[in-house]
């Protein structure tokens, strides 16, 4: 993982709903629907989130029918926490 990679996850975890939704995986894979349940959030506005948790790797996403499912992306998330240990070095 580079610098530019990880300054991407960082912005994307900077902002509070993000990094709530990010939370919210970690217990597995969830439905948008179930995502946006848990906000006061339009659905455009978590499209939007969950884009930037998309584009920067934390994030996967599957389509089954109309429905869109999202999982933590377990590769980067230990590549981001090496990154991050790496630095303490």
């Amino acid at each position: 993982m580079d610098t530019r990679d990880m300054i991407l996850i960082c912005k994307a975890l900077s902002d509070t709903n993000r990094l709530e939704i990010v939370r919210m995986l970690s217990d597995g894979e969830k439905c948008g629907c179930k995502i946006l349940d848990k906000f006061d959030i339009t659905q455009p506005t978590l499209s939007h989130h969950m884009k930037i948790l998309v584009d920067c790797g934390l994030v996967n996403n599957r389509k089954e029918g109309k429905w869109h499912y999202y999982s933590l992306n377990k590769k980067i998330i230990k590549e981001a926490s090496s990154f991050v240990e790496d630095l303490g070095r």
